[in-house]
């Protein structure tokens, strides 16, 4: 049976590890060859090792600062000469610093915005050179619940993502002729990813005088469906976006948060 995105052309961007090493192994096992890029070059290799060693899909990877646009033109550059096409492009690196805005340092504050939504729009840019040239394509940004509503001690994050649902939105309107269609995925909090485990717990610990079990427990609270958001709740998203399935849908910002965000 021919799968739901057979033989689609997929660039990954921050594909190397987290969330977006796991979009990588979903839409390879949904049917697509994957370029993988990431500032993390060994973890881009290994992403695109393991779908390689584990389906019947190619994947490439490679090493993009997604902020330097000169390595963004020439991944999507590379991806054409490989593959000849490409389909769909999900935006997914991006990082978070959090902070009180009054001892926020500004290059600090700047980095954020600049990877989180500068680093979109080059994606966007050069992807929908090729797209609107083809007639066809799809862009997925992963955006967050903090593109939606403010986020506590979190304003260059919640800024960025703020920023990307209005970059979706004009850029649905400017390439919807072309046959090409934008939208974002506003996950929940991912509580069991290596940003949580590894970051967010002690930041937010920090920044809030309470503990990291403490923490964990008020992100869970705050959901109506009492758990954090999984890689597969935002893969199945991701997934139904970039096909054809949702071939009457751009410009959307779709909510994956338990019932937490529901505008």
């Amino acid at each position: 049976m021919p799968k739901t995105l057979q033989d689609k052309i997929a660039i990954v961007t921050g594909g190397g590890q987290g969330l977006g090493q796991a979009i990588c192994h979903r839409l390879a096992a949904e049917g697509c060859h994957v370029v993988v890029a990431d500032l993390n070059e060994a973890g881009a290799q290994s992403t695109a090792a393991d779908i390689a060693a584990t389906t019947d899909r190619q994947a490439l990877a490679f090493k993009v600062d997604v902020t330097n646009e000169a390595q963004v033109a020439s991944l999507v550059e590379q991806t054409v000469e490989k593959f000849g096409r490409l389909d769909i492009l999900v935006a997914n690196a991006g990082i978070l610093i959090s902070g009180p805005l009054t001892d926020f340092e500004v290059d600090k504050w700047r980095l954020v915005l600049d990877v989180n939504l500068v680093g979109y729009m080059i994606a966007a840019k050069h992807a929908a050179r090729v797209m609107q040239a083809q007639g066809s394509g799809a862009i997925v940004q992963i955006n967050s619940k903090s593109g939606k509503k403010g986020s506590f001690k979190n304003s260059a994050y919640a800024a960025s993502k703020f920023g990307g649902i209005g970059l979706t939105q004009s850029l649905a309107l400017e390439l919807a002729e072309h046959g090409v269609r934008v939208n974002s995925v506003c996950p929940g909090n991912l509580l069991d990813s290596p940003l949580w485990v590894n970051s967010l717990y002690k930041q937010y610990a920090k920044n809030q005088g309470i503990t990291e079990e403490e923490v964990r427990q008020k992100y869970v609270n705050q959901v109506p469906m009492k758990r954090g958001c999984t890689y597969d709740d935002v893969c199945n998203v991701v997934v139904f976006l970039a096909s054809e399935q949702a071939g009457y849908m751009t410009g959307q910002a779709i909510n994956v948060t338990g019932g937490q965000e529901m505008r």
